[in-house]
């Protein structure tokens, strides 16, 4: 081949190469574009998927969000089934949601658990407001008898109208809680709703006092308090069980460990902080009171309730009464708005609130406090409450204390029947000395009473005493009397027949332990509110590792609702911690418990 054809052949090869590579960058620029087009419609596509998707789940989100009706009836229904009163559970709460039989989606109210609770509690204060504004129609002059001691008929029935007030205040104390609900609320909760159903039967219990002549008003009281007290047991039910009936439903755990201790020094509201240090301040000047009482006119006052009349109202605040040495002849009463009171003298038997209101002279048995507690937080210390009375007057209360944590440190309780009312709430006693005769611990508190000396004393001939009588009446409520490491002694020379305690009210709780008992307490150790007839068998009453010549246990009663030898994980039920705090309801998978 000449160099001309060979080079003619190389042209022509460059050529073609040439027209290959802008060929070829043409193709893979359509391939390029291609493909991003191919993937933009992918991802489009999938766009548009995940858009329908999300907005389909968001339809069924928004669906299961607005339940049928019958999704709001099961709820109901299960919340209801734990009640003692579920027809008017039920029915009360669907007649208020306007259920219809259509099965059509219901706007008014999901399926919360937390929700139907609040629907349930504003239930029950409808009632009770209902209840305070029809009680002065009921007092008529048909309803009472000609016989009846006026006297005593009209603080009974100032009584009623007080107490039934404070139920509403309990029920709306559990209302507010709901607001920033937690394992405590549950506690509370429990605690307010137990007080309120209490308050309304301390109502009938004051009426009872006035005697047999009453019994058409009394009927009439009870047919109007009867949607209340259903109502509220219905609450305190539900709030008792709602971790059981609705197991999925998420509480926020306030306290990290909750201990479950026997022997267990203070509840935690007075565990720390300045209230621990204002029950052990042995120099009392350091104290600082606000206000001072004395006798001599060396203080501020001169009577204690002139000094609890300047309390400030629904303080959250420490207020603190030093009332100096001597005997103060006075009523005294912390009403329910005066919040955080301590009240501390020169010594339980050194300063001294002395009264002597009795049933027999007209008052009853909840207004005869020669000393009354009521504002929550209250703490009394180095005090003595005294009701002079007498055996023959009845009942005769020293102290009655209707406060939520309240604390009586070194202080002592001297009366006959009825000494010491621990009305309700949580109350703790401590180093404290309680002499009396019949019921003289008695009331529906939920109450330690620890370290302290308990003196039965000699009752009117022909009486026999009991130390206890307590005050449960429905099954969920948290209250009882525990008496812990305490004294069982008699004062001075008792020849009568003397027992650990009666069950006043069906649901009656009461337990003795770790205490020394004194060998005059009847071997039977207990005794029947009605002669010959045992208690039911919902009561319960129990002896814990008690010592001393009386807490034998072997003619003990063969009662149902006895139990003579409880074991330590019952026994710490009742212990300051779990029974006060109420930490034993709460689920063991929520919370840490040390029970050694």
């Amino acid at each position: 081949m000449d160099s001309v054809a060979f080079k003619s052949y190389i042209k022509a090869n460059e050529l073609e190469e040439q027209a290959f590579r802008i060929k070829t960058r043409k193709r893979l620029i359509i391939i390029t574009l291609s493909t991003i087009v191919l993937i933009t419609l992918i991802i489009v596509a999938t766009i548009g998927t995940i858009t329908r998707s999300s907005k389909s789940s968001s339809d069924s989100q928004s669906n299961s969000a607005s339940p049928t009706n019958d999704d709001v009836a099961k709820s109901i229904e299960s919340m209801c089934n734990v009640t003692h009163y579920p027809d008017a559970c039920f029915s009360s709460m669907s007649s208020d949601l306007k259920i219809s039989s259509t099965n059509q989606t219901s706007h008014m109210i999901s399926t919360d658990p937390q929700k139907l609770f609040m629907l349930s509690l504003q239930i029950a204060l409808n009632e009770l407001v209902n209840l305070s504004s029809s009680l002065p129609e009921i007092l008529t002059p048909s309803n009472v008898h000609h016989d009846d001691d006026p006297v005593l008929l009209q603080h009974a029935w100032r009584d009623c109208q007080h107490l039934i007030e404070a139920a509403i205040d309990h029920v709306n104390m559990s209302i507010m809680s709901m607001k920033s609900f937690t394992t405590t609320s549950i506690i509370d909760i429990r605690t307010w709703l137990s007080t309120a159903i209490t308050d309304q039967g301390s109502c009938l219990d004051g009426l009872e006092e006035v005697g047999p002549l009453t019994m058409r008003l009394q009927e009439d009281v009870r047919i109007a308090m009867k949607n209340s007290t259903e109502f509220t047991s219905n609450c305190l039910a539900i709030i008792s069980n709602i971790l059981t009936i609705f197991p999925d439903f998420q509480v926020p755990v306030s306290r990290k460990l909750l201990k479950a201790e026997v022997g267990g020094d203070y509840p935690n509201w007075v565990s720390g902080g300045k209230y621990r240090r204002l029950l052990l301040e042995e120099e009392e000047a350091v104290m600082e009171p606000n206000v001072t009482v004395a006798k001599d006119g060396s203080g501020d006052f001169r009577s204690i309730m002139e000094a609890v009349n300047g309390v400030p109202r629904k303080s959250e605040f420490m207020y603190l009464i030093y009332v100096k040495e001597g005997v103060y002849v006075e009523n005294v009463v912390v009403g329910k708005d005066m919040w955080n009171v301590m009240v501390y003298g020169d010594g339980m038997n050194r300063t001294i609130v002395s009264g002597s209101l009795n049933h027999v002279d007209g008052v009853p048995t909840f207004n005869t406090g020669t000393f009354i507690a009521e504002g929550r937080g209250f703490i009394a210390k180095g005090m003595g409450f005294m009701n002079t009375a007498g055996p023959q007057k009845e009942q005769a209360v020293a102290l009655r204390s209707s406060s939520d944590k309240s604390v009586f440190y070194k202080c002592s309780f001297n009366a006959f029947q009825d000494t010491l009312y621990a009305h309700s709430n949580r109350q703790f006693y401590r180093d404290c000395y309680i002499t009396g005769t019949v019921d003289f611990i008695f009331g529906n508190a939920a109450v330690v009473i620890q370290n302290c000396t308990v003196q039965p004393r000699q009752p009117r001939p022909n009486q026999f005493n009991t130390i206890t009588a307590q005050g449960k009446t429905d099954s969920n409520q948290n209250t009882g009397i525990s008496i812990q490491r305490c004294k069982i002694t008699p004062f001075n020379n008792l020849t009568a027949p003397t027992y650990l305690g009666r069950p006043w009210k069906n649901f009656s709780t009461a337990i003795f332990m770790q205490s020394n008992i004194g060998g005059f307490i009847s071997p039977a150790g207990w005794i029947q509110w009605t002669p010959n007839v045992d208690p039911p068998k919902t009561i319960f009453y129990a002896e814990y590792l008690n010592t001393g010549p009386g807490s034998g246990l072997d003619q003990r009663v063969d009662w149902a609702g006895y139990k003579p030898n409880i074991t330590f994980k019952e026994a710490a039920k009742f212990t300051v911690e779990s029974f006060i705090q109420g930490s034993e309801w709460l689920p063991r998978a929520t919370v840490t418990y040390n029970t050694t």
